[in-house]
């Protein structure tokens, strides 16, 4: 991976975008898309997506998403006293959440704060003690009144992030929070980068980044109802396993730097999974492989419903500690899942519909 695109990579994951807020991180996406694609555009809720015109006559449409969001906080209450209460966004790990920093995303530009802790000293039942609820939380922003806090732009309503960056860490791995998934935003631009040279695919590829993921598939679910395409490859992160405590045989067995994996069942088209492995077997790309026998948990379950039925395919990124501040992926990991994209779209042509014969 060249220098600009790791750079490219960290700005991106250290640019607040919690659900429904996700124009910070839209805005460098859409920037950076429009220096390889033929056009880009975006809907209302701010769901962007960048198009490569396929060279065939009469070209398929293959859309490849990815979610731009993450998970976060929300003020709810403001006391008198300056202390901010919160409410989630999303899956937020609160029992995670106590003695960490934050931002508010103001009307003023970000304040930080801190979601207060106290001393186990002098804490109630200390040696009994569990996760707190969302509303047992409180932000200090070191502001003594609500008046104060008016002042610095905070109101209710407004989003919270962790003020937790990036890092690489050993050999390979990279740690932080929004990972998931503004990582496979990132993966989405680099195939996309990779498809603008040279040889053009034979299939019209749309590469979308899509909003309120973490809250239902919304975004996904308006792009694809929009967009028509003939066949979707989702991209998200999926729960690397092989770290102690974590039960291989009730959560399946999925390893940090064991490749891309692929699921099956579900709304996994079985077509597009057969051409997924196909694929990576011609460019030795090690898979890794998972089960879905109700539904994804990801923008999948909202593509394939649309139009009649879009024939979709899920390909994950190995993650560990999913929906923390050191969320972790491995750079080999990441650089394969690309080429498997990549290889994946120059591979459709004109006469793939990925239907089931019978």
């Amino acid at each position: 991976m060249n220098a600009a695109s790791k750079r490219f990579l960290l700005q991106l994951l250290s640019t607040p975008s919690p659900t429904g807020f996700e124009h910070r991180g839209q805005r460098l996406w859409v920037q950076q898309l429009r220096k390889v694609a033929d056009r880009v555009e975006s809907d209302a809720y701010g769901t962007a997506w960048a198009v490569l015109e396929g060279s065939a006559k009469k070209p398929r449409r293959l859309m490849l998403e990815a979610h731009a969001d993450e998970i976060g906080y929300m003020v709810k209450y403001i006391s008198k006293d300056g202390f901010l209460s919160l409410d989630r966004i999303g899956g937020s790990d609160v029992a995670t959440a106590r003695g960490r920093r934050v931002e508010i995303l103001g009307d003023k530009g970000s304040v930080r704060g801190v979601i207060g802790n106290i001393a186990i000293h002098i804490r109630e039942d200390r040696d009994n003690e569990k996760a707190p609820k969302v509303h047992d939380l409180w932000v200090d922003l070191g502001l003594g009144s609500a008046e104060e806090v008016a002042k610095a732009g905070i109101r209710v309503g407004h989003p919270v992030v962790y003020a937790d960056g990036v890092e690489e860490l050993g050999r390979h791995r990279l740690v932080g929070r929004a990972l998931d998934n503004r990582i496979g935003g990132f993966i989405i631009a680099e195939v996309m980068a990779q498809l603008a040279k040279g040889r053009r695919p034979q299939a019209t590829v749309i590469a979308v980044n899509a909003v309120q993921e973490e809250i239902g598939g919304n975004g996904a679910t308006m792009v694809a109802h929009r967009l028509k395409p003939d066949a979707a490859l989702v991209l998200d992160v999926t729960h690397a396993t092989d770290t102690p405590a974590v039960d291989v045989k009730k959560h399946g067995q999925v390893s940090l730097g064991g490749g891309p994996s692929i699921t099956h069942g579900s709304a996994n088209h079985p077509e597009m999974v057969a051409r997924l492995m196909e694929v990576a077997k011609a460019a030795k790309i090690p898979l890794q492989h998972e089960s879905s026998s109700r539904f994804t948990g990801t923008d999948t379950d909202s593509i394939f419903i649309q139009q009649g039925g879009i024939p979709s395919s899920l390909v994950s990124l190995p993650l560990r500690y999913m929906h923390s501040v050191v969320e972790m992926a491995d750079w080999r990991d990441i650089e394969q899942v690309i080429e498997l994209l990549v290889g994946f779209a120059r591979s459709v042509g004109p006469n793939d519909d990925f239907r089931v014969r019978l």
